[in-house]
């Protein structure tokens, strides 16, 4: 009966080869492996050159180790930079506690009340000395641009050589080798005779 159906369907498809799958006859075709391969049938590939894509890649590597290290380099900045301004303020407020302690009388010092603006003002500058800021030591040391700011000049005093530091003005500080505020300072000129 299978026979009947056989000849009644008309020719049988052939029976696939040992060890290959149906349809795959056809995806051997050269019609096949050039849409397969993205080209027309009969071309071939161009030959394709690493070295261009191992160098776009060495490059690109580079760029991205760069980008990196710039990355952490302006974060480590802004980091610093918004120390520097949370270390100047301090050091304002250590300025207006210098004064107040520095316009006392003898009497007011005793008072509990001038004690405690004492211990703020010594608080205030254990923060600082723990953040590694420290006051610039200006008078008699050569003038500096980088560390000093200078007021005015004077006629040099006995034991201060032209071009040193005579007065501080206003104490300048410094976060290592950076001034995180230059010290206003008074320096001393050559004595004119007129």
């Amino acid at each position: 009966m299978m026979e009947d159906v056989r000849d009644t369907a008309g020719a049988s498809a052939p029976e696939p080869e040992a060890g290959s799958l149906p349809g795959e006859d056809a995806m051997q075709s050269p019609e096949a492996e050039a849409f397969a391969s993205g080209t027309a049938a009969g071309e071939s590939l161009p030959p394709v050159d690493t070295t261009d894509y191992k160098d776009r890649w060495l490059r690109t590597e580079a760029e991205l180790q760069n980008f990196r290290r710039r990355a952490v380099r302006d974060r480590e900045e802004s980091v610093r930079l918004t120390e520097d301004r949370l270390l100047l303020e301090y050091v304002s407020v250590l300025d207006d506690l210098e004064r107040a302690l520095a316009a006392m009388s003898s009497e007011q010092a005793a008072e509990p009340w001038a004690q405690g603006v004492a211990l703020t003002a010594q608080r205030l500058r254990e923060v600082l000395s723990r953040n590694g800021v420290t006051v610039i030591d200006a008078v008699g040391k050569a003038f500096d641009p980088q560390f000093h700011e200078a007021l005015l000049e004077i006629d040099a005093p006995e034991g201060v050589l032209p071009g040193q530091v005579a007065q501080v003005a206003v104490s300048g500080y410094r976060r290592g080798e950076r001034a995180l505020r230059a010290a206003r300072v008074v320096v001393a000129r050559a004595k004119t005779d007129i």
